[in-house]
């Protein structure tokens, strides 16, 4: 071995603006190869290159880079220090992102030189190839700058949003706050929390970056409150259980096996109503006839239709799938009509919606459409995928009848885009307390799904705040947000606004 000469450590420490102590540590190591740091700057490796210390080699590699920083971080995920992929659309396609190195084996004796009887095997390098994703970069780039203004307004732990094409099932944009750099995955933007991380041992570090690197719309599942309720309404229709015309009776509250259910407006019952304004109005007692004249057996069946019993099958790594009662009572069966005691993953439920604006099909979501080589040349397609037919074509439209009256003239109006006919519908759903403790705490999931135009819709956005400080309707948090998208994507589209009398 090559005797350590004193220098080395303090040359190499005061270049790194490493301890000189931990220098030496490493590189008098009883071992062949020793790493003793990695990425430098160019300019650092030449100062090393300058000192010319016998035994220290530089070698060069490869590092991923993204160019946009935290812009569309919790899709793209991050890579191992040796570029494997650790997390999102990385970790997903890492076997067609990474390649293959090339490499020489053959068999010498200790002197390096060949052995008669050996034999040498070639390994040919393989570039990796790329992915064309379905993201639409403007449309993510309105769906991050609106989530942060919602968070900022709303003073929400969170807010996530997700827009889908409803004929195809592409996903034309996604994001969460907080966010993180990929670039430096492991470090928090914000310097509040780079402190606390600094301060926990190394589980807690782990488990604060799992959840910070997490796709909450795929992985994590959600009470989605009132946006359920148009499942619901469109099981009822299917099944012909209630009809557009049909008239409800709202008291402010219903008895289901001895248990009241109260309506959100139980102080002011909404009195008769169709069941058009039932939905605008989201008077849960209508719900809860709806979900009791459907049985539970009858319901869960069209659950497992609108694919909320199972994986959508996004190409995403750690999908989360809904949380459902196994065997739902008369109360249980009840709360579900109207979006409580039920939890779905974001994906499911923009999904399952998305099939109104689809005469009733139900497409597979992707995030993938193509791999390329490194020519641009397509080497692999994948094709959209329809899953299943949930409700007829006729219910379909008639779903999306009821969704452009919330918007236009019940409580959704604050969705309202001029000059484009937006259909939609609010959430606003109670969180459970968790920690093993039963009944719902204080905070809220807050919510607004909708399509636009709604009369041959192109898009369909979901937007959640999660736990919202001061207001929590979600007329009132996620649904501006969703305005915000929408008027901006419309028009980048290039969907060409009518404008009322009242408008103009």
């Amino acid at each position: 071995m090559t005797p350590i000469k004193k220098s080395w450590p303090s040359a190499l420490a005061e270049i790194l603006d490493k301890e000189e102590e931990e220098i030496t540590e490493l590189i008098t190591k009883e071992q062949t190869l020793v790493k003793v740091d990695k990425y430098l700057d160019k300019a650092i490796a030449d100062k090393i290159r300058k000192k010319q210390l016998t035994g220290i080699e530089i070698s060069e590699d490869v590092q991923r880079h993204y160019p946009l920083g935290a812009f569309l971080a919790h899709t793209l995920g991050s890579v191992t220090d040796d570029n494997h992929g650790l997390s999102g659309l990385e970790l997903q396609y890492d076997q067609y992102l990474s390649g293959v190195s090339g490499r020489w084996i053959k068999n010498a004796d200790i002197t390096g030189s060949a052995l008669s009887y050996g034999e040498d095997t070639y390994y040919q390098v393989e570039n990796g190839l790329g992915l064309v994703l379905t993201i639409d970069a403007t449309i993510q780039h309105y769906i991050e700058k609106s989530i942060k203004k919602v968070r900022k307004n709303t003073n929400a732990d969170r807010v996530l949003a997700i827009m889908m094409n409803p004929k195809n099932g592409d996903i034309l944009g996604l994001a969460q706050t907080p966010e993180f750099d990929p670039n430096d995955a492991k470090t928090p933007l914000s310097e509040g929390e780079q402190k606390k991380l600094a301060a926990m041992n190394d589980e807690e570090k782990a488990n604060y970056w799992n959840s910070m690197w997490r796709n909450s719309l795929v992985s994590d599942v959600y009470e989605p409150g009132s946006t359920f309720k148009l499942l619901t309404t469109a099981m009822a229709l299917e099944e012909g259980k209630t009809t557009i015309d049909e008239t409800f009776t709202c008291a402010g509250s219903v008895n289901v096996s001895g248990s009241v259910l109260k309506c959100w407006r139980w102080y002011s019952p909404h009195g008769t109503q169709t069941l058009e304004e039932a939905v605008g109005n989201s008077c849960n007692p209508v719900f809860v006839k709806l979900a009791r004249r459907m049985g539970s057996a009858k319901f869960y069946d069209y659950l497992d239709t609108f694919g909320i019993s199972e994986k959508t099958g996004i190409d995403f790594p750690g999908e989360g799938t809904s949380i459902l009662q196994k065997n739902p009572g008369p109360v249980d069966l009840a709360t579900m009509g109207y979006g409580q005691g039920v939890a779905v993953t974001p994906i499911q439920l923009i999904s399952a919606i998305c099939s109104f604006g689809n005469d009733g099909k139900l497409m597979q979501p992707r995030l993938v459409k193509a791999l390329v080589d490194e020519k641009g040349n397509t080497v692999k397609e994948f094709n959209s995928k329809i899953v299943r037919q949930t409700v007829s074509e006729e219910t379909a439209g008639e779903m999306l009848g009821i969704m452009e009256y919330v918007v236009e003239k019940g409580g959704a109006g604050t969705a309202k885009v001029d000059g484009y006919k937006v259909g939609g519908k609010t959430g606003t759903a109670q969180k459970p307390k968790g920690n093993g403790k039963s009944g719902y705490s204080e905070e809220t999931f807050s919510s607004f799904i909708g399509m636009a135009p709604i009369d041959d819709p192109q898009v369909a956005v979901l937007v959640i705040a999660d736990n919202p400080k001061g207001v929590k309707f979600g007329s009132q948090t996620a649904a501006p947000g969703a305005k915000m998208i929408l008027e901006d994507t419309l028009r980048y589209l290039e969907l060409q606004p009518k404008l009322s009398k009242d408008e103009k």
